[in-house]
């Protein structure tokens, strides 16, 4: 799956921008862009190095940051979307960060839940069941977008944007 997307992103000559890890799903996402011809900046804080980054970064441009909020500050700035694969904690770090700067107006780039396998489904449950009782506004809910096919990614991002960057999976 995480290497499909990767394709599919490098075909369309869409650049990712992610954490900049060399181990795990992201690494097939980023070996499937460069794979199909695509574009790749990984974004690193120093000290995440030694336990994400434990291979050569062979994929595009990798920049080194100081901090994780400097990380997320520049992914965010080099993507025009956001693509959120199954994950843990940071992942969902992430969404919600970017989920709340969307509700708040700090940007208008579109979000999407790949929800492989229903993976998402319990969150998207969640999300369905804030807005019901009144926590989340109707509109703030619709900020978020779920697909449960990688081919289905594109066409949010298509009729969002026509986007040619977007930051794939840990806000990834």
């Amino acid at each position: 799956m995480a290497e499909a997307l990767g394709r599919l992103l490098g075909k369309a000559q869409i650049r990712m921008v992610y954490g900049g890890g060399t181990i795990g799903m992201m690494r097939s996402v980023a070996e499937g862009v460069a794979a199909a011809g695509g574009q790749v900046l990984g974004i690193i804080p120093d000290y995440l190095r030694s336990r994400e980054a434990t291979g050569p970064f062979t994929y595009g441009e990798l920049v080194v940051v100081e901090t994780m909020h400097e990380r997320k500050r520049l992914m965010a700035e080099n993507a025009d979307g956001f693509i959120v694969l199954p994950g843990g904690f940071g992942t969902l770090d992430e969404l919600f960060e970017i989920l709340t700067w969307r509700q708040l107006g700090l940007h208008d780039k579109p979000i999407v839940l790949a929800n492989i396998g229903g993976y998402w489904s319990p969150l998207i449950e969640l999300l369905d069941r804030m807005t019901a009782h009144g926590f989340v506004s109707p509109t703030a809910r619709q900020l978020i977008h779920a697909v449960e096919r990688i081919e289905d990614i594109l066409p949010v991002f298509t009729d969002a944007a026509g986007t040619r960057r977007m930051l794939a999976g840990d806000l990834v």
